[in-house]
């Protein structure tokens, strides 16, 4: 009888297929939309810094994607960080010892980013389909406020039907993440022409278009200018200063969440055809196209858009301040049809929100399979589906995860600073989509924004990942012949100190009194709760299975 063999993975990705799912995950489609709103309202006005912050957070994420380049080229493998921790530390003279340790705690710490990141997207989706939703049957849920419960359920289903796709198969995702690609960066850097066009176009004291409170386009005459109640730039080059360092470093900390995801083709070491050249490629690749080149110019487009008509409060206060601007440049760039093209723009966002969330699940269940197959984890973890030949047992229990996180962030996406005054509250549809996340102002103002804590947590564990993974990368080119001082001394050094500043500001900016403390401390501590739980499942998990915590031996 012929012996029964674990199925394993097949290599069918070249360089266009590992940096488009890369590129899936960064999605620029997608988190112009979503992080916009997060930036507005995150310590108001600190989002006049938005893209001096985006490109803080871009110079950091470059510093770390050189360094998993290096490493990829060293240790191609399913795995990404988790694998590059064992290896580089099993490739030292004396270092070997802690190859064990390193590489549990990098794995355990990427599930705080892997595991939580889809649940952000999910939330987003749910808000979005809200606010198109209340666009079309404004009766029955409130465009600018819509229904937590409604959000929530649309969260809950959009997370197991892209646990699906991830379930069918990596290919099937490849070709399915490369036609989003190229729609949303089409269209969103459309819309970034319509609105730098707008803007040249009504110089201050001319008559532009604003909304009023139930979201009708009027006319106002434009005013631009940082201080007063409704704070706009006052010129091109206002967009990209600074303004305050206090400010760059708060938009930083959201900011990272727009950039995330190059490292993710790390995790398809062993699904690419040539992983020691394309993977490298490819990390450097995504990041160039999505963050330097879309980014930088969607986010100097929207900003450079805002006037007293719509300015930083007004973006503040909507569930989708990029959809408000679509439907002003709409009507005025495009003969009054600015609801039609808020909603095509929509759609291009809702196929960057399934590309992004799937690539996320792919990558993470990676991770989570690299280390059940380890018995760092259980080990079902570790096993692949026979006919798909993907990890479906993490894949699952990541969509369950994904599914609990957004339905929370969805709830109280109205919550904290993002709370609407009772008498907006007053006017809402009294219907089962507001059953629940809307009480008073009072007591939504007491709580954590949902969106804003589950957005902080998932960023907190991608500045722990990421100041990791470049302090590995000095330990793996260490005593290597193949070490550059540059590469693999300066660049890592610089990244770590970066990621690890964006980490100490989550606590830096409440003991400073910048912004609410809320939702900074608390994902600083629900990190502390996993980092210690993690420690003692390792002690606990080694002595179950026999396992010593450091290397007795190195192995060859």
């Amino acid at each position: 009888m012929a012996e029964e063999r674990q199925p394993t993975m097949v290599p069918t990705l070249g360089l266009t297929g590992v940096t488009v799912n890369a590129m899936a995950l960064i999605a620029p489609g997608a988190f112009l939309w979503i992080t916009f709103v997060l930036q507005a309202g995150y310590v108001f006005p600190s989002g006049l810094a938005m893209w001096s912050g985006i490109f803080v957070a871009l110079m950091l994420a470059y510093a770390t994607a050189i360094s998993y380049a290096e490493l990829a080229k060293l240790y191609p493998g399913a795995g990404s960080s988790y694998l590059f921790a064992e290896q580089a530390f099993l490739g030292k003279t004396h270092a070997y010892r802690f190859a064990r340790i390193a590489k549990f705690v990098i794995g355990w710490a990427s599930h705080l980013y892997y595991w939580v990141y889809p649940g952000v997207m999910v939330a987003t989706m749910g808000v979005m389909v809200g606010y198109i939703v209340g666009n079309v049957f404004p009766n029955t849920i409130n465009p600018a406020t819509p229904g937590p419960v409604f959000m929530a359920l649309v969260a809950i289903v959009f997370s197991y039907f892209v646990a699906y796709i991830a379930f069918r198969g990596v290919t099937g995702s490849t070709m399915v993440n490369i036609a989003i690609n190229g729609i949303q960066i089409v269209a969103l850097l459309f819309f970034s022409a319509l609105a730098i066009a707008y803007r040249l176009s009504h110089p201050a004291g001319s008559t532009g278009l604003a909304l009023d409170a139930s979201g009708n386009v009027i006319s106002s005459v434009l005013h631009y200018g940082m201080s007063g109640d409704t704070p706009s730039h006052a010129s091109a080059i206002s967009v990209i200063l600074p303004h305050r360092f206090d400010w760059v470093m708060l938009q930083a900390t959201i900011a990272i969440l727009l950039l995330v995801g190059f490292e993710s083709v790390t995790a398809l070491g062993e699904e690419a055809k040539n992983p020691k050249k394309d993977i490298p490629r490819g990390v450097l690749l995504s990041l160039t196209i999505q963050g330097l080149i879309c980014y930088l110019i969607e986010y100097f487009a929207a900003n450079y858009f805002m006037s007293s008509a719509y300015s930083l409060a007004a973006a503040k206060g909507s569930a989708a301040p990029i959809g408000d601007m679509m439907v002003l440049v709409g009507n005025a760039l495009l003969g009054g049809h600015g609801q039609a093209f808020m909603l095509v723009e929509a759609f291009t966002v809702f196929l960057a929100l399934i590309g992004t969330t799937l690539s996320c699940i792919n990558t993470g269940a990676r991770v989570t399979y690299a280390m059940g197959r380890d018995e760092e984890v259980p080990e079902h973890f570790g096993l692949l589906h026979g006919e798909t030949l993907t990890p479906h047992r993490a894949i699952w229990v990541l969509a369950t995860i994904t599914a609990v996180l957004g339905a929370y962030a969805a709830i109280y996406f109205f919550a904290g600073g993002s709370a609407p005054d009772d008498k907006a509250i007053a006017a809402l549809p009294h219907n089962i989509w507001y059953a629940a996340g809307m009480s008073s102002n009072g007591y939504l103002s007491t709580l954590p924004n949902g969106l804003l804590l589950v957005t902080l947590i998932s960023n907190f564990g991608t500045f722990m990942l990421y100041g990791l993974t470049n302090i590995i990368c000095m330990v793996a080119f260490y005593e290597h012949q193949e070490f550059h001082g540059f590469k693999h001394m300066v660049v890592p050094i610089f990244g770590a100190i970066a990621n690890f500043a964006c980490m100490a500001f989550y606590i830096i900016g409440p003991l400073e009194g910048i912004g609410s403390a809320k939702e900074p401390l608390m994902a600083v501590a629900i990190s502390i709760i996993w980092g210690v739980y993690g420690a003692i499942y390792f002690v606990r998990n080694s002595r179950k299975r026999g396992k010593e915590t450091m290397v007795v031996a190195k192995t060859a």
